[in-house]
């Protein structure tokens, strides 16, 4: 049985959501280790959803240590069918400014050894990447910012860094070249498991500050990011409380069986202990 239909990823702030009933908090053992947290489930609006604070109670998990597989294999283990990422980032462009909305469509990965697939030691899957956001939940997190009245950018390239450090100007002027809109450390490798999860993945990224390259903005500091993001949590509470019962509960987006043609181990060579591990995924494609 499904305990949740939609999962929330994000910070502590959006667990005093106005709204939100029937709240307890579960422990979810995964085959990947232990979840940054424990997950509050609830009902918004009507709709069944999981919060998972993505760097723990406290923040106390920097983004080279969160333990991406096992969040991803415990919000599937509960039922969620989509992700909503909620994300702190910087502003490469002029004309996206701190506390607007972007709905990213495009990623470009620059982070640095993170483990990134669950597919490993002994099966081999490819799956689509080419849109690493779900566009159906895009378009309706765009909606929903709409009418939350906030001022929001419907599409964007994200690049994702390695942290915890900032960028340095060079390295920030390099990004901007490369035509990424906006810099942050978060949605990698998180959106690469979703899709081998199945799990539809978007991102609502609040912007906090110009990173570093901006002559006429200070440079980015920690405070400075914390001060901007509880302001923009605000707007986002407005924005979930719209967008999750926007969503309908049958999907047909490519999200959906992103793994149907995507497993090139043959199955009698994928390891039994894979096959254990992985079943939560890929059982359903085993048995045809």
């Amino acid at each position: 049985m499904s305990e949740a239909q939609v999962g929330i990823i994000g910070g502590s702030g959006l667990y005093k959501m106005e709204g939100i009933t029937e709240m307890k908090k579960v422990k979810v053992s995964t085959p990947f280790g232990e979840p940054s947290d424990a997950i509050l489930l609830g009902s918004l609006e009507g709709v069944s959803v999981a919060f998972l604070p993505r760097h723990g109670e406290g923040h106390r998990i920097g983004p080279s240590e969160l333990p991406a597989k096992a969040n991803i294999y415990a919000l599937k283990s509960l039922g969620v069918e989509r992700i909503i990422s909620v994300s702190a980032v910087g502003s490469l462009r002029e004309e996206i400014e701190p506390l607007d909305i972007v709905i990213p469509d495009q990623l470009i990965d620059a982070t640095k050894g993170r483990a990134s697939t669950f597919f490993t030691k002994g099966i081999v899957g490819h799956v689509s990447f080419a849109e690493p956001f779900c566009p159906v939940l895009r378009q309706l997190m765009f909606e929903a910012s709409t009418k939350a009245g906030a001022k929001v950018h419907k599409d964007g390239t994200y690049v994702v860094v390695e942290g915890p450090q900032f960028s340095s100007k060079a390295e920030a002027d390099l990004y901007r070249s490369w035509c990424a809109d906006v810099i942050g450390m978060t949605a990698l490798p998180e959106a690469k498991l979703a899709r081998e999860a199945e799990i539809c993945y978007a991102t609502l990224a609040v912007v906090t500050d110009y990173d570093c390259w901006h002559p006429g903005y200070e440079s980015v500091t920690t405070d400075m990011i914390l001060t901007n993001l509880r302001k923009g949590v605000e707007t986002v509470k407005k924005i979930l409380k719209l967008l999750v019962p926007s969503i309908q509960q049958e999907r047909d987006c490519a999200c959906a069986s992103a793994l149907k043609y995507a497993i090139a181990t043959d199955v009698k060579h994928i390891p039994q202990e894979k096959k254990k591990e992985l079943g939560l995924l890929i059982n359903k494609y085993l048995a045809e």
